[in-house]
């Protein structure tokens, strides 16, 4: 039964204890965060602009926007 309540505690010190022990691993973790705030941030700030925040100046104007969107768009489909 003890054994059972301390699965969670186990798994974290095996991940703990692992990265610890990284070498090149360290370097490479590094990378991947880099480049997924490069994606997330970046690219989204430049490649997504807010288009709704920037036409419709308030709320239920956005949604009705976005509400004819979709219902033209189901129209259009066969």
């Amino acid at each position: 039964m003890n054994r059972r309540r301390n699965i969670p505690a186990r798994i974290a010190g095996f991940y703990i204890d692992g990265f610890r022990s990284m070498t090149v691993g360290k370097k490479l973790w590094a990378i991947i965060i880099i480049k997924l705030i490069f994606i997330f941030l970046v690219m989204k700030l430049f490649f997504f602009p807010d288009i709704l925040q920037r036409d419709y100046s308030t709320d239920d104007e956005r949604a009705g926007a976005v509400r004819e969107a979709l219902i033209d768009r189901s129209r259009q489909q066969p």
